[in-house]
């Protein structure tokens, strides 16, 4: 009996070590040593204590969160080679199925680096300060004691190749860009000392290089890992690249109030709010800043205020490893007005006049009410709905959300069958597909179908293209098995989404938006089409030629951006951003400075039928970048579903550019994956 009951503990504390594990790395700088007092902060120290308590009673454990911070107790000096020697501990602690969660709080700045493999489209990389930064005075290029975007991509890669979960939050701005290249440097700390307000974001060129240090060891570097899909990956940012982000006295107007930086408050106050997922969470984070920018804007109307950016896969449960969404339908954020709700998203992310969907209310202890609703108003980028006679009495404190019941039945691909349709289809909201009765004595429901489905048994599956925008007016293909099917059935599902799309945004335009397709030999650029000029046919090819697609931004703010095709082979292709997670808004440019960036397109350059979507609309300060219902993964290739859109009610419709391009040819009658075209992530 006695070795039974050891066996048993003995079990039950394996069984224990195997389990996953929460753990955090929080990294706070106060102080930069080699730099003047000045350009000092006061609230990192602040911001990871607030957030260490925060992670502590969502059941993380405090031996397995490590602090690095300056005027912290018992907290190591976050000093550059410090932090990435925590950074490789982590790693090595971590196993498949783990969380973790990498936290920064303190000064950004950018700079050019042309060994960067990837080039961002405003040419300039983001880095975070360590304490002992050192810079050249006068220079945006000579930096150390900097964690550059891409060490940070190399440590994330390496996590994710073990299987673990990453989440970051980065307090912390790029560069203080809107005062690029004058003379003076901003203030760092404005207001009185009693209600200062500092601004994280330096110039390069603001950093003094000091006395030079004694020659350290070169920091442990990420281990190369092979890339894979970021379906365990989620990101917070505090403003976006050319943006500054505040630190002050919060929350507002109350005696317990201390300087913390505006991002790291509002993740901790949404946090208790019980949220579900990321997505949640930032919607809380995102119906937190309006009061606080506000004031500050009141106070400091020169300055360009932070808009919070999130990428990776939001629908994702949080603080948990899980690459599949907690949700396979949408949430879009809504905002009260007395009787009625403002919902962020359109046509343009797949709504359509009177769509039945379920109105959710989260109060302010977590708890959520619901009751369904319908669409009452909508228009490209906004829609609006009354409030429920059972919802009425919600407080003000809430925050609302709506997701719909179910994919509107008129961007539906209609398959004409007498059999279910295959088993396994993975489509993301709006794209479906919707068996129809096979009868062919009804002419008219020969003309609602897109297309008609003959399972041939060994002979193979055949399609017939019915709808004009399909293909040809008439045109059949054999497909050799089930699996073919499903990939041309999903293909063609997502291709009649982006058709309505692109119709949504036809002849529209974007002032300060280019898009050219480019065909090269080798390095040589030929000639350039404008894709507006292009959109009947893409350019021809001679051998040896490959077409390349050129996106330039001029128009003074960052756009929400979606590229993306489908191959010859029926295969959805991501172009921007790729299917590695990254946020699709694209950068901020001026005609002074533009945000350029050229993609390469593999996949259009081969033979046969593909298509090829370009869709921008002017970013949204405090919202979650629009995908306009474009999904990326389906179930073979990654778990990803990144998805929502939110455009706030306007008096007029925001510019629209879109373009959906055709290249014509034989189509091919298998259904492989095909290539992966598009700019790769830092």
């Amino acid at each position: 009996m006695r070795l039974r009951l050891l066996l048993l503990v003995w079990l039950l504390c394996a069984s224990c070590s195997a389990f996953a594990t929460q753990r955090a790395l929080l990294v706070g700088v106060s102080e930069l040593v080699n730099q003047p007092q000045a350009l000092w902060l006061q609230a990192p120290r602040n911001d990871v204590m607030l957030m260490r308590d925060a992670l502590l009673k969502q059941g993380f454990s405090a031996p397995d969160i490590t602090v690095l911070a300056d005027g912290v107790n018992g907290a190591a000096l976050p000093e550059a080679q410090a932090i990435h020697a925590a950074l490789a501990r982590l790693l090595a602690q971590s196993k498949s199925g783990d969380f973790v969660l990498l936290y920064f709080s303190g000064h950004g700045t950018r700079l050019r680096d042309t060994a960067k493999r990837y080039q961002e489209p405003d040419g300039l990389s983001e880095n975070f300060l360590a304490r002992d930064v050192r810079g050249t005075l006068g220079s945006d290029t000579v930096l150390t004691g900097d964690l550059r975007d891409t060490e940070f991509d190399g440590w994330i890669q390496a996590f994710l190749a073990r299987n673990v979960f990453v989440a970051s939050v980065f307090d912390t701005c790029a560069a203080n860009s809107m005062t690029r290249g004058t003379a003076d440097a901003p203030a760092i700390a404005e207001g009185p000392a009693e209600d200062e307000v500092r601004w994280r974001g330096l110039r390069a060129a603001q950093l003094l290089g000091g006395s030079a240090p004694a020659r350290a060891a070169a920091p442990p570097a990420p281990p190369p890992a092979e890339a894979v899909a970021r379906a365990r990956y989620v990101a917070f940012f505090a403003s976006e690249s050319h943006q500054i982000t505040p630190e002050l006295r919060l929350p507002r107007k109350t005696r317990n109030a201390r300087p913390q930086g505006l991002l790291t408050w509002a993740v901790v106050e949404a946090l208790s709010r019980r949220p579900a997922t990321w997505r949640d969470l930032f919607d809380g984070v995102l119906a937190l800043y309006p009061p606080v920018i506000d004031e500050l804007a009141q106070r400091f109307p020169t300055r360009e205020l932070p808009s919070p950016v999130a990428e990776g896969n939001l629908d994702a449960p949080l603080f948990a490893n899980s690459g599949a969404p907690a949700s396979t339908r949408p949430v879009w954020r809504a905002q009260r007005s007395g009787d009625s709700l403002a919902l962020k998203a359109g046509l343009l992310d797949g709504l359509v006049p009177q769509q039945e969907v379920r109105l959710l209310a989260t109060l302010e202890d977590g708890s959520v009410r619901s009751a369904p609703a319908s669409i009452a108003q909508i228009r490209l980028g906004g829609a609006w709905l009354a409030v429920p006679a059972a919802l009425k009495d919600v407080s003000g404190g809430a925050f609302w959300s709506v997701t719909p019941m179910s994919e509107p039945s008129a961007t539906a691909l209609r398959v004409r069958t007498d059999k279910p349709l295959p088993a396994g289809l993975s489509l993301d909201y709006p794209a479906a597909i919707r068996a129809v009765n096979d009868d062919s004595n009804s002419t008219g429901n020969n003309a609602a179908a897109d297309v008609r489905w003959t399972d041939l048994g060994p002979a193979g599956q055949r399609l017939e293209l019915l709808a004009p925008l399909l293909g040809a007016t008439v045109s059949t293909l054999v497909l050799p098995d089930t699996a073919a099917l499903r990939r041309r059935l999903q293909a063609l599902a997502q291709l009649k989404w982006l058709a309505q799309l692109q119709a949504y945004g036809k002849d529209g335009q974007l002032d300060g938006f280019d898009a050219a397709l480019e065909v090269w030999s080798a390095d040589k650029l030929l000639r350039s089409v404008p894709v507006a000029q292009a959109a009947s046919a893409l350019p021809s090819l001679r051998a040896g030629e490959r077409v390349r697609l050129s996106v330039r931004n001029t128009s003074g703010r960052s756009l929400d951006l979606v590229i993306a095709g489908i191959d010859a082979r029926g295969a959805l292709q991501p172009v921007y951003p790729d299917e590695l997670g990254e946020t699709n808004r694209f950068k901020r440019g001026t005609p002074e400075q533009p945000a350029v960036k050229r993609f390469e397109l593999p996949w259009l350059d081969a033979a046969g039928d593909a298509r090829l979507l370009v869709m921008a609309v002017p970013a949204t300060p405090y919202s979650a970048p629009r995908l306009f219902g474009v999904a990326y993964a389906q179930a073979d290739v990654s778990e990803v579903r990144v998805r929502g859109g939110q455009l706030p009610a306007e008096s007029g419709e925001r510019q629209v550019f879109a373009a959906l391009l055709r290249r014509s040819g034989a189509m091919e009658g298998g259904g492989g994956n095909g290539g992966n075209g598009g700019g790769a992530r830092p």
